[in-house]
């Protein structure tokens, strides 16, 4: 870029290069019309592949940052926008005065136990919210962990890794991640999960307390995956009291390993509660509870080619968007008829000749709350209003009725991502008949990449069918007709039984 045409997508104004690495390079800049200091950063393509290759890693690089602009938290770097300019694809983003905590560890040295615990709770604060909404971040390392000059901790580069394919083995496919930090089954070419953002996360920790990486260091990449994949780690000398966490971090098979969440619990405990934990709402955060090969926002035209179409449908294609409106406009019909009701009730009432007044109101049928959780979002087939607690009294919030068969609509829109809602939706027969907890069911999503249903219909006051589509990661998917029974648990529709 010359010194003339210093202006990207005509608002942005590059005002000085503040960083750069295998993925591009990071600009202090101004946004023309807002007024206000950004991070611009300018993504770099593959180079000798090819038209077809370049346009592909584009499109990715694309449909990732949106799926990372999903993601507001203090301790994430925001995504503002993300454009395209001469040929390539620029991502507008959040600007922290900062330095990362790879150059603090290379100009200062291995960090104490109690200066990384701190920085640690945030650190998975922030992963944690970014697994509830569906995101893998793939590339958690010193380098992509800012610490601002007033002691805040930021994580950038959600996802960014994968879509421009930070790290490539020729012979063995793309790897994604930078190989010193990355999880044995990523260097092994295997899908990056959430546990894998969890081993990074051990990775990083060891190398703030011990000064090199749990593998060591290598010249020569492929000695290093080859190392890595093995999952053989040098012990921990200066751990201290923060070892035994990260030995669990650090476990070879992904399933060993703790969820983020529970990683939190356990840095809080030791950090004795001392740093405060952003709390935020899930609907914010959750605009779509799907995983992160499904973005949220449409592709622009630049990004809609073959290769994209089949990994993010245009929304009119969706079929939850169908479920949606109809959806809407049952229950709209609903609310209709039931103010119709109240009408018809109260007029009955004016004229009895009873005289009771205190308790002539008319009883209904309970309704299907949007989620038993405050935590969790609604779905994208539900109606309802935002999700409100179960215990909370009655008078405190009103949900428009559901059939079983919205309900059922409801707690497939909540799958594969949002598991915690999910098995709040299943009954306590169910539960206790199928020996089922919340571990075990979410295990049980993660080997589905998407599900949807259709062909719903009632056959009876609380029975209905369903055809269930399960998709597996790598696309294959298998379609099962289910008969359902749905029971009612503190004015919520839950499943009952499932065959």
């Amino acid at each position: 870029m010359t010194e003339e045409s210093r202006q990207v997508a005509g608002r942005y104004q590059l005002v000085e290069l503040i960083g750069s690495g295998a993925m591009g390079m990071v600009w202090r800049g101004e946004d023309k019309i807002l007024g206000r200091v950004v991070a611009v950063k300018e993504l770099l393509m593959p180079v000798n592949q090819g038209e077809e290759k370049v346009e592909e890693a584009k499109n990715r690089a694309m449909r990732e940052a949106r799926i990372a602009a999903r993601l507001q938290h203090p301790n994430a770097i925001s995504v503002f926008n993300v454009v395209e300019h001469e040929d390539r694809p620029w991502l507008i983003m959040e600007y922290l005065p900062s330095r990362s905590l790879s150059a603090k560890l290379h100009e200062d040295g291995s960090m104490t136990v109690d200066e990384v615990i701190p920085v640690a709770v945030q650190l998975a604060g922030v992963l944690a919210a970014a697994h509830r909404a569906g995101i893998v971040h793939r590339d958690v390392k010193p380098g992509n962990i800012l610490l601002g000059e007033d002691g805040t901790v930021k994580v950038t580069d959600f996802g960014i890794s994968r879509a421009v394919g930070d790290v490539t083995l020729t012979a063995t496919g793309e790897i994604s991640g930078t190989p010193a930090f990355l999880a044995p089954e990523a260097a092994r070419g295997e899908e990056a999960t959430f546990p894998s953002d969890v081993f990074a996360l051990g990775a990083t920790l060891y190398m703030a307390v011990e000064g090199v990486p749990p593998f060591g260091t290598a010249d020569n990449a492929i000695a290093l995956l080859y190392r890595v994949s093995s999952g053989e780690i040098d012990p921990p000398k200066q751990a201290g009291r923060l070892e035994p966490l990260l030995l669990k971090l650090l476990e070879l098979k992904p399933e060993d390993r703790p969820t983020m969440a529970e990683v939190l619990v356990e840095l809080r405990s030791l950090d004795g509660g001392v740093t405060p934990v952003a709390t935020i709402p899930e609907p914010l955060t959750l605009p779509r509870t799907k995983p992160v090969e499904v973005p949220a926002a449409a592709p622009v035209a630049a990004a809609a080619s073959a290769s994209s179409a089949s990994a993010a449908p245009a929304p009119p294609e969706d079929p939850a968007v169908d479920r949606r409106r109809r959806s809407m406009l049952l229950a709209g019909i609903g609310a209709l008829l039931v103010v119709v009701l109240v009408v018809v009730i109260v007029l009955v009432n004016r004229n009895s000749t009873t005289g009771n007044t205190a308790g002539g109101s008319p009883s209904s049928s309970p309704s299907l709350a949007p989620s038993p959780s405050p935590s969790a979002p609604a779905s994208p087939s539900s109606p309802s209003a935002p999700p409100t607690s179960s215990s909370a009294p009655a008078s405190s919030s009103v949900a428009p009725a559901q059939t079983t068969a919205q309900a059922l609509e409801n707690y497939f829109g909540l799958l594969p991502g949002n598991t915690d809602a999910g098995f709040a939706l299943l009954s306590k027969a169910f539960l206790a008949k199928r020996k089922q907890t919340l571990q075990s069911y979410t295990n049980y999503w993660k080997g589905y990449s998407d599900v949807s249903v259709a062909n719903v219909k009632t056959t009876g006051p609380d029975t209905l069918t369903a055809d269930v589509t399960y998709v597996k990661p790598g696309g294959s998917s298998v379609t099962n007709h289910h008969s359902y029974r749905m029971v009612q648990e503190n004015g919520v529709w839950k499943i009952d039984t499932e065959s």
